[in-house]
């Protein structure tokens, strides 16, 4: 290890890993990540950046593990976290135009461990936060590996809706976690496997898959979370019982690579994007911010589809400017990152000078 490295184990945002290409944003987009990791004390973090079919910019900033001393490349590999309701409604909308899914069922009709509740609660209600499934209560973080996301529906399946499904907006990974069951029921796969197949091969992103813990992953990051002050590894997670709302992982230029894929309508219709990306509404008619499986905002007048994440050993950031077509991939170990700011600010550097 060179004095240089050594140096950046106390102060990694000194460290940064670049690739070949060198737009002329990337002086700019380097030094607000750097001053993102220096403000946030982040210990490993990896940005990667596409617009159109090309990454322009791919660069790992300080150590996926500290422990070991491992650089964070684009090719590290994080948690996703909620990042992975994205995938999961991508899966269902490919159920839904091949015919094989109706959107707006019952799920209580479609999976048979869903016991009936007071209402029907549809998928497309659960993709948009409006199903009225619960969210985490005090449970803990759960260290029990569970097949299928069929199987990890007892955790909260007997509870009741908080609400009448589409008159209000409840965020609830566990609500995704129930479309992936959804998912499983109607393909008769496991979830991981159908991502595997349906997402992750034909979007050329071999590293999206399920966080099994169990499982050796090449170039997994550590985990990380600061408390009173002092840098910690994070609490013992096993994901599996959330694959659908928070439990999968990827390298930033895998995530990048279904992004793209996701704009080239390479994994779904257009019709069917149109849907994601259009804000849905309550009973009353009430807009919420949600669209399908994605959060839709507008920033400097353009279109932003995107989705944040943050659990044990992670903070994660996908955003999607979508009429330029550019991604934007920010993932770091470091918990409780706010890193919607620094995506933003890379996306408005790089947006003015992408083709249209």
């Amino acid at each position: 290890m060179t004095p240089a490295q050594h140096f950046s184990c106390t102060f990694p945002w000194l460290l940064g890993l670049a690739l070949a290409q060198d737009p002329a944003w990337t002086p700019a987009t380097v030094a607000v990540i750097k001053a993102a990791i220096e403000r946030d004390r982040i210990p490993g973090l990896s940005c990667v950046v596409a617009v159109g079919e090309q990454k322009p910019f791919q660069q790992g900033f300080g150590f996926a593990d500290i422990e070991n001393e491992v650089p964070a490349t684009p090719q590290t590999v994080y948690r996703l976290a909620s990042i992975s309701k994205m995938v999961t409604a991508v899966a269902a909308m490919q159920l839904a135009e091949a015919g094989k899914l109706d959107l707006d069922a019952d799920v209580a009709t479609l999976v048979p461990a869903w016991p009936k509740k007071d209402w029907p609660v549809t998928t497309r209600q659960l993709l948009a936060h409006l199903g009225g499934v619960r969210h985490y209560r005090d449970e803990g973080e759960s260290t029990h590996h569970y097949a299928t996301q069929t199987e990890a529906l007892p955790r909260f399946a007997a509870d009741p809706l908080k609400h009448q499904p589409g008159t209000a907006y409840h965020y609830s990974t566990y609500g995704f976690n129930l479309v992936a069951a959804v998912v499983e029921a109607t393909t008769k796969q496991p979830f991981a496997q159908v991502v595997a197949e349906r997402v992750a091969g034909p979007a050329g992103a071999r590293s999206l898959q399920d966080d099994d813990v169990r499982r050796i992953v090449r170039g997994r990051a550590q985990g990380y979370i600061r408390v009173d002050g002092v840098l910690q590894n994070s609490a013992l997670m096993d994901a599996s019982y959330k694959l659908g709302g928070g439990g999968l992982c990827a390298s930033a230029e895998d995530l990048a690579a279904f992004g793209q894929a996701l704009l080239a309508g390479k994994l779904c219709s257009r019709k069917s994007l149109e849907a994601m990306w259009t804000r849905q509404q309550t009973l009353a008619g009430t807009e919420i911010e949600y669209g399908l499986g994605c959060r839709v905002d507008r920033s400097s007048g353009r279109l932003v589809v995107s989705h944040s994440g943050a659990q044990s050993r992670v903070s994660t950031m996908l955003y999607l400017l979508p009429e330029q077509g550019v991604v934007v991939v920010v993932l770091c170990n470091l918990e409780k990152v706010r890193l919607q700011p620094l995506a933003q600010q890379v996306a408005e550097l790089v947006a003015p000078m992408a083709k249209k």
